[in-house]
């Protein structure tokens, strides 16, 4: 079998955290007066992609203040994994394959994520959006991940769930397998290489397939 190495994206794909994110954006666009459907245009990007693309006409008191709302949200948020992510990277570890976080998040939502749900250790590297200048859509954050894996791009599979995520993982010259946890298959289907909605049927074998 052809080497390869796995990225995860997090929330929605690990941890089945997406609704609880839309609450915090809806109200924040809401009262803001941004957007319709604001927690969607921004799902999947980090805090700094957002404070610049849609929050820059306010003052830096005021994007401070949603800053840190955000990181007092995370604080109440449950870190739920998604059926079958972590029997399956315990699968992926077992069969001697390497694997990276590769998330938006950045690292002190991490540490609140580790402190509820231990799983740090299971991954050979982690890309934060503290060690990235160019939030998803840009690909430099997983191609970051396969760098510090001592892999190519096209030895990669990326497991993601949102549009900037997939974007990302397809610009980076990467497999993407798309989960239909934050959107429909039928809306990511024709982006992805593979739609799962979970991990509980997929098999090593799949990978290769």
């Amino acid at each position: 079998m052809t080497a390869i190495s796995v990225l995860f994206d997090l929330d929605g794909v690990i941890i089945d955290t997406e609704t609880q994110y839309d609450i915090f954006w809806r109200k924040t666009g809401e009262e803001y007066q941004l957007a319709d459907g604001f927690e969607h245009i921004v799902k999947g990007t980090t805090m700094s992609n957002i404070l610049s693309r849609h929050l820059s006409h306010l003052s830096e008191e005021e994007q401070k203040k949603i800053e840190d709302a955000n990181h007092q949200f995370e604080q109440t948020m449950s870190y739920e994994p998604i059926p079958g992510a972590l029997e399956f990277i315990d699968k992926l570890k077992a069969a001697g394959i390497k694997i990276g976080l590769v998330t938006s998040s950045d690292d002190k939502k991490l540490k609140i994520v580790f402190n509820r749900l231990p799983i740090k250790e299971l991954f050979d590297t982690i890309v934060s959006s503290d060690r990235i200048t160019e939030g998803k859509p840009h690909p430099m954050c997983f191609l970051l991940g396969a760098k510090d894996l001592g892999a190519l791009p096209d030895q990669c599979i990326v497991f993601e769930d949102s549009f900037q995520g997939i974007d990302a993982g397809n610009a980076a010259g990467m497999k993407v397998v798309g989960l239909s946890t934050t959107n429909p298959e039928s809306a990511i289907q024709n982006k992805v290489w593979k739609v799962i909605p979970d991990f509980r049927e997929l098999t090593l074998e799949d990978l290769y397939n």
